[in-house]
């Protein structure tokens, strides 16, 4: 396991420059220059906001994994402009593949760790809260892409080099109670002009010091893993719905998105605006020309005639054209012609930061209502139209309320918009879950990669269909995966997401996690070998489908 490089910037104007950028080649050296300040010198409440800033750009701001996600999950595709990449349109991925996920948010939470051990030390109880719970975001993602990783003996850098492995499910259990634990610190927090809480209106870069909405977050970011969860038995569900409800302060509501914003401006620009549209000249960058929309994707927005499509997409030279997934390079698919990101996505170079979204909150509640995870208040419908309205809100669909309406009314009786849908075919699914999910897909596109693909992954087709409609097959036998479009009879290509039709790939799976990196094995080797012969099929904990 590598140690933390310190790369710090001092003042906050400077902050969002000082992302986490993983280690240098030789793994046990820890930056000593003396012009850079460490670990020993900097102050907690200098950390925070980079490290905030640096969480934003785990999320939309890597296209190592955002990326290779948007491709997997049918929304992107690689332009005919470059040469296939042949490891992940195979999905023959190596121990050298998503390797960022790993670094970034080791890093990042070694930053946390400074935060909040320094924040402890000097009584800054909503400094050390925040820490807490962001810290617990990233061993969240962790576990999600990795399966088991180090947690009880992690981020002690040179005291332990070589930490052993935690269970998936512990790390999850352990996690509800750190996030507790923010939430208590965040609660009973004093802020004064003067106090070691000074300055959190503007040190908070996500809510400004908005005690309400942190506990929101903390609340959702913990039903977001009891959702996760759902199918395992070690987590007892309504316990923990019975802390949060006694906590009383709820989840992210209507408006309420999680977003970091440093102070981003066209010198220094948000995240995924630097990594997909345009760098800090201008210049359209190279993951802007690789990543274009996928066939797939695009077009299923338009068979529903979702307003989303001309949000999430922004037309090429030959309109709103995707490219199928893996198709070898041809001048008809050279990225002009082809749609790109869309203006709800690219928005401005000054836009926040999206972490969490107050559309992901209201799916995640919608699902646990249908499930019989929340038990009272608004019902699983309800709970999805408000996400479906968020989602509109978000990206910036004009009058989302009436708009959200018009484009439900029009697929009325379509499982995969309407909640009271009806089946499409023989053993297709009815509404409900699928519906609820199907609606995620269509709202999180790269807004947040992970979470859907944790949904493809956790969920079998056959908790909502007996079987597929007429002969289609589903691209993921049998059934293990959830199937995209089918049940809303879009059956112009056939269920997704799509495989790649890479002339080289002979998978029809989708991984279903990132390989530990490859410096692991160097230097952990007994540790990560004790995990067993993992492959990109060995699931994670709460995939028992």
């Amino acid at each position: 396991m590598k140690l933390k490089q310190l790369l710090y910037t001092i003042p906050l104007a400077a902050a969002i420059t000082a992302m986490s950028t993983g280690c240098n080649k030789s793994k046990f050296d820890i930056n000593k220059n003396s012009n850079q300040p460490t670990d020993s010198t900097v102050t907690y409440d200098v950390v925070l906001p980079a490290a905030m800033h640096a969480s934003g750009t785990i999320i939309a701001g890597n296209a190592g994994s955002t990326g290779v996600l948007g491709n997997w999950l049918s929304y992107t595709a690689r332009s005919g402009t470059y040469a296939p990449n042949v490891i992940e349109e195979t999905y023959e991925i190596t121990t050298g593949f998503g390797n960022t996920v790993w670094n970034n948010c080791y890093d990042n939470n070694y930053d946390y760790q400074i935060v909040a051990s320094k924040a402890a030390v000097a009584g800054a109880g909503f400094y050390e809260g925040i820490a807490r719970i962001m810290k617990a975001h990233n061993f969240q993602l962790l576990v999600d892409v990795y399966g088991n990783v180090p947690y009880t003996q992690a981020l002690k850098g040179s005291a332990n080099p070589t930490p052993s492995y935690d269970n998936g499910l512990d790390i999850y259990k352990a996690l509800l109670r750190e996030i507790d634990a923010g939430i208590t610190l965040i609660k009973a927090a004093v802020v004064t002009n003067t106090n070691a809480n000074k300055n959190i209106a503007t040190n908070d870069i996500m809510f400004g010091g908005n005690k309400t909405l942190w506990v929101k977050f903390a609340n959702t970011l913990k039903l977001r893993m009891l959702i996760h969860a759902y199918a395992v038995a070690g987590i007892n569900k309504a316990a923990e719905m019975t802390i949060i409800n006694n906590e009383g302060t709820g989840f992210l509501g209507a408006g309420e998105d999680a977003q970091v914003q440093p102070g981003y401006k066209a010198d220094r620009p948000n995240p995924f605006y630097n990594t997909f549209i345009a760098n800090t000249a201008g210049a359209q960058t190279a993951n802007n020309v690789y990543y274009r929309a996928n066939e797939w994707g695009i077009d299923y927005y338009a068979f529903d005639g979702d307003p989303r499509q001309a949000r999430f997409y922004a037309a090429g030279l030959n309109g709103m054209k995707g490219v199928t997934y893996g198709l070898p390079p041809i001048t008809a698919n050279a990225s002009p012609n082809l749609a790109g990101f869309g203006p709800g996505l690219a928005k401005t170079n000054s836009s926040p930061q999206a972490i969490l979204t107050a559309s992901e909150s209201f799916f995640l509640q919608a699902e646990a209502r249908q499930r019989g995870i929340i038990t009272s208040g608004a019902t699983a419908a309800s709970l999805l139209n408000s996400a479906i309205v968020e989602s509109f809100r978000y990206i910036g669909v004009a009058s989302p309320a009436s708009a959200a309406a018009t484009y439900q009314s029009n697929n009325a009786t379509y499982p995969d918009v309407d909640i009271n849908g009806a089946a499409q075919g023989p053993g297709g699914p009815v509404g409900g879950l699928f519906t609820i999910l199907s609606q995620k897909w269509f709202a999180l596109n790269y807004v947040n990669n992970f979470e859907v693909w944790t949904d493809f992954r956790r969920v079998p087709y056959t908790e909502v269909a007996t079987n597929q409609l007429g002969t289609t097959a589903p691209n993921d036998a049998p059934n293990d995966r959830f199937v995209y479009g089918d049940g809303g009879g879009y059956t112009t290509y056939g269920p997704g997401p799509f495989i790649s039709v890479s002339p080289q790939n002979v998978s029809t799976k989708i991984p279903v996690r990132f390989l530990y990196p490859q410096t692991e094995y160097n230097y952990n080797a007994a540790n990560v070998g004790a995990q067993g012969n993992v492959t990109r099929y060995s699931r994670i904990f709460w995939d028992l489908n």
